[in-house]
């Protein structure tokens, strides 16, 4: 009898001791599925892994795309593309993964906060975008948020990819796909040999008024991605960029124009009108540049100029023609 009250006795203690390790176990486990994620407007807890994500403003559907979630929901691109207000390389992934008919917001015009709550999202990705700290607030009420990393508007395609990676629960496989994209970027660059090296500019230029233009700074995806194609910074951008260190985009008086002569190629939104009036504008034609032609123009009908704004799923579906156009400019260099 009392061997058997010690087998039992032995039997419960280490029933305890399985339940005690296994409980912890447990909460370590349930611990490490919640999400925290560190951005400009705050720090966001997400409880676990999301399974229905919506996505605001550009590129951040294109992360999630391309890393295997299809969005419950997505905002409207308004920029050279189609009635669907889909781009094609966002369609080509969404169809990959079965999606036909995505919900798209009407939020060209203002977040539509109840087409978002609609779709009840888990998470709400925001990584490149212009949103503010009261839009943050409001959007926080539906679901966590990820916002950007550093400021409004100036999340490199890296820096997109990471944060909303992280939102995600994929942070290991978003640096994965940053790094395949990197090696992919460097087998094409090294096919246009006219590019490496050139100083080039992102700019904008209004045909209406050609007394003042804007030059992207680093600051700017747009800009920042010219250096991963292989083209530097002219000392002339630099310079002006450093006098508003948080802008991405500075103001530049035509009156000025000469001191970008070491600008060798100009990327800007318009068509061959505009590059003729460039060109007949005595100050912004002492610009190199624009005096020999270098210039390569983003038709603002045509996806490559939606492109010129790189996510993880565009620079794949879209390099090859991008790269057609700048190296265009860059051969007109003398």
């Amino acid at each position: 009898m009392k061997k058997t009250s010690y087998i039992v006795l032995t039997l419960l203690i280490f029933t305890l001791i399985f339940c005690v390790f296994s409980g912890k176990a447990f909460a370590d486990s349930s611990t490490k599925s919640e999400i925290t994620v560190k951005h400009a407007l705050g720090t966001t807890v997400i409880p676990q892994k999301p399974e229905r994500v919506a996505t605001i403003a550009w590129c951040n559907q294109d992360v999630a795309l391309a890393l295997g979630v299809a969005p419950v929901g997505m905002s409207r691109m308004n920029f050279a593309v189609d009635e669907t207000g889909v781009f094609p390389w966002t369609w080509e992934k969404l169809k990959q993964l079965g999606v036909d008919n995505p919900v798209v917001f009407e939020d060209i015009d203002g977040l539509d906060y109840e087409a978002i709550a609609d779709t009840h999202p888990d998470v709400i990705l925001a990584g490149y975008s212009g949103i503010t700290q009261e839009e943050y607030d409001r959007l926080s009420e539906i679901a966590p948020v990820v916002a950007y990393a550093k400021g409004p508007w100036i999340s490199t395609w890296r820096e997109q990819t990471i944060i909303n990676g992280e939102g995600l629960g994929l942070k290991d496989e978003a640096e994965k796909l940053i790094l395949e994209t990197e090696a992919l970027i460097a087998e094409k660059v090294a096919n246009y040999p006219a590019i490496k090296d050139k100083s080039i500019a992102f700019c904008w230029f209004s045909p209406d008024d050609l007394g003042n233009f804007y030059i992207y700074t680093n600051n700017d995806p747009r800009a920042i991605y010219l250096n991963d194609l292989g083209f530097v910074v002219p000392n002339s951008v630099a310079e002006e960029a450093a006098k508003a260190p948080e802008a991405f985009a500075v103001t530049v008086s035509a009156e000025n124009a000469d001191k970008f002569k070491d600008i060798d190629v100009i990327i800007t939104y318009g068509d061959k009108a505009l590059l003729e009036a460039m060109q007949g504008d005595a100050r912004l034609s002492t610009i190199p540049a624009i005096a020999n032609g270098a210039v390569a123009l983003l038709d603002s009908n045509n996806v490559i100029a939606a492109s010129s704004t790189p996510s993880i799923l565009s620079i794949p579906y879209m390099i090859d023609d991008y790269l057609d156009l700048l190296n265009g400019a860059a051969e007109k260099v003398k």
